[in-house]
Formats: structure tokens, C-alpha cells, sequence
């Protein structure tokens, strides 16, 4: 909870999981094979690697949905690299991409959610497509992008986020 931006709900929640990116045991795997020359792995490998976490990460959410048990996805996870490696123990190639925080919903929470987006903005068939200068006002208000803009882009924890990003990737190949 502390180096997840202080989130109590963290530490009080009932279980928290932590989903890595593992690509350590293919390079340990490819060496004991006899494999030569084994590199470091690649961006590629931990795009691939954080896919497969995400998916692993998702079956548990809904898993625990499926049992009335409630989940909040924790990103702030990839933050503070350096401390989350030695909490963890982490070996080079390995990675925090995920953390799930599970508990009981209270009958608010119950409630659907809005969307951040409606399904038109975020859904497009056949192709990419530009939204006009009028659906980006109509589906996020001016305000509404600035103060999402002033948190998640010139904060110190959009700073932080992306130094620590950094570190992982530059742990992830090795250098």
C-alpha cells in the first residue's frame, strides 16, 4: 500500500495479488538446454511476457467475480521499481506488470460503473479512424482532459511511473 501511492484500501483489502512478467525461466531454460549464446531478452519478449500476465491477471478477476468477490486492478504496481524488486526478490527478466486487489464490493461499489468512454469513441470497425474535433469535446469535456491530463502526464507519480517503466525495461534486457 505504501509504495502504491498510499492506498489504505490496499492494506486492508483481504488478498492482493502480484502478477509478473516472467521470462527468467526461458533464459534459464534455453542455457540448460545447451542452447549458445543466449541473449538477454528482448522489448518483444516483455510485450509478449506482460500480455500473458495481463490474461493470467484477468482470469483472475473474473474468477473471483464469479464468486461475489470484488477485484480493483492496481497499476502503480510498475512504480518505485527498485524497492518492488527487492520486496519481491526479483531476478533480472522478471517484472511487476499487475497487481489485484480483492475484497467484498459494498452495495455502492455493487453499482455499474460508468464507462470512461462510450463504446463508440473506443470501439471502430475495419480500421483506425480519427474522431472529429466534435465527438473529442462531446465524449471529454475540456475539464474533464485537463485534470485527467495534470494527473496521469505532469504529476511526480506520471514522472515516477515513467522512471521506474525505464528501469524495468533497462533490467528486462539486461543492461
Amino acid at each position: 500500500a505504501i509504495t502504491c501511492d498510499h492506498q489504505p484500501f490496499i492494506a486492508a483489502a483481504p488478498m492482493v495479488l502480484v502478477f509478473l512478467a516472467d521470462y527468467r525461466r526461458w533464459v534459464r531454460k534455453f542455457q540448460q538446454a545447451g542452447c549458445e549464446d543466449v541473449p538477454a531478452p528482448r522489448l518483444s519478449d516483455f510485450i509478449l511476457a506482460a500480455n500473458d500476465t495481463v490474461i493470467a491477471a484477468h482470469a483472475a478477476c473474473v474468477a473471483a467475480e464469479s464468486l461475489g468477490i470484488g477485484s480493483c486492478y492496481i497499476g502503480d504496481i510498475i512504480e518505485q521499481w527498485e524497492e518492488h524488486r527487492e520486496m519481491f526478490g526479483l531476478p533480472p527478466y522478471v517484472a511487476p506488470v499487475s497487481m489485484l486487489v480483492f475484497g467484498y464490493p459494498t452495495e455502492q461499489q455493487r453499482e455499474p460503473q460508468t464507462s470512461r468512454f462510450p463504446q463508440k469513441m473506443i470501439v471502430m470497425e475495419n480500421g483506425y479512424h480519427d474522431l472529429t474535433e466534435e465527438e473529442l469535446q462531446e465524449y471529454y469535456p475540456d475539464d474533464k482532459a485537463q485534470a485527467f491530463y495534470k494527473r496521469k502526464y505532469v504529476s511526480d507519480f506520471a514522472w515516477e511511473m515513467d522512471r521506474s517503466a525505464l528501469e524495468i525495461l533497462k533490467n528486462w534486457e539486461g543492461k
